[in-house]
């Protein structure tokens, strides 16, 4: 049943992060349970314009997260699937919602496996409570003054109403 190939126990859970969300940490959960070392991995995308910086990233995520010794929060540029063969890790894990995010997800997963036939992607639904937050759902919700409450860490949605009121950048 196995090709040969060793699976390493570790992941890396790459995103854009910018916020955490509820449902980003349902997936970081329940990776841990899966894997003995989880790698999040925060993409430094200049194509994007995140409302937060990538330490602010970073930093969020690992006071959302708390004291996990088995998990790492990391910055990384370029290729993933080159980031996590430089980690010594060939397993990547990515959230799903809906059936657009497959289709998108989908796509990804083939291209980086013509890159790194060496690593594999596997997919987590987020819990069903978190199945239509997204950080640009997030932001636009904040944005214009809604609640995000329950949907992000509380101090990430305080960090949210600082920065759109115009407390810092």
């Amino acid at each position: 049943m196995t090709d040969g190939r060793k699976r390493g126990n570790s992941a890396v859970y790459a995103g854009s992060f910018d916020p955490v969300t509820n449902g980003h940490l349902d997936i970081i959960r329940r990776g841990l349970e899966l894997f003995d070392r989880l790698v999040v991995a925060v993409a430094k995308n200049p194509a994007k314009r995140p409302l937060f910086t990538l330490e602010e990233r970073m930093d969020m995520i690992r006071k959302a997260v708390g004291d996990e010794p088995r998990l790492t929060v990391d910055a990384f540029d370029g290729l993933l699937v080159e980031y996590a063969q430089k980690r010594g890790i060939n397993v990547l894990i990515r959230g799903l919602r809906a059936m657009s995010d497959f289709e998108y997800e989908f796509q990804m997963a083939l291209m980086n496996r013509r890159l790194n036939r060496e690593i594999d992607t596997i997919f987590l639904m987020t819990g069903f409570r978190w199945f239509y937050v997204s950080s640009s759902i997030i932001k636009e919700a904040a944005m214009f003054g809604g609640t995000v409450e329950g949907l992000v860490p509380d101090f990430v949605a305080e960090k949210l109403r600082e920065r759109l009121a115009g407390g810092g950048s």
